[in-house]
């Protein structure tokens, strides 16, 4: 520690890079999946293509304090990208590759940035689609070259061109690189992320470079993070999480970050890297588990029969002894022959076969799916954060993991619970401001520093753990006092496999509603079973069997509901199967898949009138955007479905 300005030696991801290269030479940093083939390069071999890249953008002119951004999916090149951007002094802003041209207009106008680093014809042909309007733009840079020939190149370039013009340049060039690199410290900017956007416009976030090597380094030793894990770097880069846990710990730990080919080699990359620190949002568990769950089903008599009654077992016992709890010799011994016949195989199947530290977070995970990964003894645990805290707020600690709460105060961080129940933190995480919004940065974080995460919870009394109800916009009152907390409800319903989304209604009326996204794959895989024909969403989701398997799981919920106290009032009494999947492209949802409740109400305020109004079915007409950028219609008559509700036993007794 550098007493004199109270920072790490190593002040700045550039600085971390260069350490890893020096400690890690020969170890590998990247590899990625092309072709079928896996290559690597070595921590030395980065630092090398990450100078000569920031070479190249010292000759195309970029200077200190510039915006850069970056557009693709998961590839080295990237990685190295925000690292040679970072080392010339400028700011990385990245983008989510599968924006929509309005959305990356806005994000580039708002930053001002200059040059984009992007993958392929597709987004540059984006980027031509907005540089009319963005009157700052000036270069770009493309990895992919396929269909570009004929493009006009006077200010678009190959990026391994632009890496061959700086190695050619070294010489010219690298005293005013060391020059730049020098001057980053702790207060220097390490990225600007944008915030999803549920309610209006994405924010710029700021977060400085203690903010990532502070977070990265304690969150590491929280969960005894090495030099030799292995990750999978596949979620979206414009997320705080993918930074910081392919970035920011990366670059502190020096660990390996593995790149998959395509999203539709996910599952098999993972088998072949086989992770040992893991992280994937509820949706992802949610999938590999229907899909386990599809695959037993088309099993023979005997596998079925071992599945169940192993798995079983597991639930019974697997969690103890994960957590180090004392289990009897006789059930550690059937343990260990279902982990030789069951859990071992299918956890070699899913590619979590060495995960020694799992994560999961951004929504609630059912407790039926946690307690199951959890019982084949993968190390699954909940941690709470957001983009403002530079990822960490809370973590779950080694044999204190539960499914209903979301862990302790991160090392560094202070949380408070405020009169109204929103939940306050600050930590050295704390992001330093919202860019070009200095109104939305006062409202979020006072002059103390603490930040009003915009989430209602409660400290649990048993565990001493956090426990998260809702958004705290999104809680409301019910008509007669009782409390409304959507996505809670809407958390239940997810739970069951057939359920992809849920929106729950209810604020100041006297009833729940909610309208029902079903998951494609899994009715899919029941309606082929069962020898039911289909040709599209629309006609699956109207299938009276489905609208009867939905019913059934709303009314499971309202049970679950009813024996509790304070969300009992929750219960949904009608319910409607939507026509269409909710989409990031028709802007129902933010690209991280959180639901925009006040689009969603305005867009379908009649399918929430036929909701309350007694309908029994309502025709409907909605406008779709299709994968290309071209607008549609599509039309539906939907069933309104109603679904019993269970007396609040438990708040009658509690009243007596």
């Amino acid at each position: 520690m550098n007493n004199r300005t109270g920072q790490s030696a190593v002040a700045s991801i550039p600085a971390l890079l260069h350490r890893n290269a020096s400690r890690f030479a020969n170890r590998p940093a990247y590899r990625e999946k092309e072709f079928g083939i896996w290559q690597s390069w070595t921590w030395f071999e980065a630092e090398r293509e990450i100078e000569a890249l920031a070479l190249g953008l010292i000759d195309m002119g970029v200077n200190a304090g510039d915006f850069v951004s970056v557009v693709g999916r998961n590839r080295p090149y990237f990685y190295w990208a925000i690292a040679a951007v970072q080392s010339v002094g400028a700011v990385p802003v990245t983008l989510y590759h599968d924006s929509a041209t309005q959305e990356m207009a806005y994000v580039m106008d708002h930053c001002g940035a200059r040059v984009a680093i992007v993958e392929d014809q597709e987004q540059v042909d984006k980027m031509i689609d907005i540089q009319e309007d963005l009157h700052q733009f000036e270069h770009m840079i493309y990895i992919d070259p396929r269909g570009l020939r004929k493009y006009d190149h006077t200010k678009l370039h190959q990026y391994s061109d632009v890496q061959d013009k700086g190695r050619e340049m070294r010489d010219t060039h690298l005293s005013e690189l060391e020059a730049r690199r020098g001057k980053l410290d702790y207060d220097s900017i390490c990225v600007m992320l944008y915030t999803s956007g549920t309610t209006g416009k994405p924010k710029g976030v700021v977060l400085s470079n203690r903010n990532i090597i502070e977070t990265s380094k304690s969150s590491a030793e929280f969960d005894n993070l090495r030099h030799d894990e292995e990750v999978l770097a596949y979620l979206p880069m414009a997320w705080v999480g993918d930074f910081i846990f392919s970035i920011g710990q990366a670059y502190w730990c020096g660990f390996c970050v593995n790149c998959p080919e395509s999203p539709d080699t996910m599952q098999t990359d993972l088998c072949e890297i086989g992770p040992t620190y893991y992280f994937a949002p509820p949706r992802v568990f949610e999938t590999q588990l229907t899909s386990v769950m599809i695959r037993m089903e088309d099993a023979g008599r005997l596998k079925k029969w071992l599945f169940d009654h192993y798995m079983a077992h597991a639930r019974k016992v697997g969690g103890d002894i994960l957590d180090g709890k004392p289990v009897g010799a006789m059930d550690r011994l059937k343990y260990g022959l279902g982990n030789l016949l069951v859990y071992g195989p299918l956890k070699n199947t899913l590619g979590l076969s060495r995960v020694r530290v799992g994560y999961t977070a951004g929504e609630a995970i059912g407790p039926e799916i946690f307690s199951f990964y959890r019982s084949l003894g993968i190390n699954l645990k909940q941690l709470y954060g957001q983009t403002e805290a530079s990822v960490f707020i809370t973590l779950q600690p080694d044999g204190g993991v539960r499914s209903d709460t979301v862990g302790v105060p991160a090392p560094g961080v202070e949380i408070r619970i405020a009169d109204d129940g929103e939940v306050f933190y600050r930590s050295p995480g704390t992001f330093e401001y919202y860019y070009k919004n200095e109104e939305s940065t006062k409202s979020t974080k006072d002059a103390e520093g603490w930040v009003a995460t915009g989430d209602a919870g409660f400290f649990d009394d048993e565990t001493g753990q956090l426990r998260i109800i809702d958004r705290a916009k999104d809680v409301g009152k019910m008509a007669d006092g009782a409390l409304f907390a959507p996505k809670y409800v809407e958390n239940k319903l997810k739970f069951f496999p057939n359920i992809l989304e849920a929106v729950v209604f209810g604020n100041g009326r006297k009833e729940c509603t909610a309208f029902i996204n079903i998951d494609l794959t899994a009715v899919g895989n029941w309606a082929e079973r069962n020898n039911i024909g289909y040709a599209s969403y629309q006609e699956l989701a109207g299938h009276p069997q489905v609208l009867e398997t939905v019913r059934a799981h709303v009314e499971t919920v309202n049970e679950s509901l009813a024996t509790d106290p304070m969300l009992g009032g929750c219960q949904i009494y009608r319910f409607l199967v939507l026509h269409k999947e909710l989409d990031a492209d028709d802007g129902e949802m933010t690209r991280t898949r959180k639901v925009r409740r006040g689009v969603i109400s305005d867009k379908f305020g009649d399918l929430v009138t036929a909701l309350y109004d007694g309908s029994d079915e309502i025709f409907t007409k909605t406008e779709v955007t299709y994968e290309d950028g071209r607008k549609g219609s599509i039309s539906a008559t939907l069933k309104v479905i109603d679904a019993k509700v269970q007396p609040v036993e438990t708040r009658q007794v509690a009243a007596e």
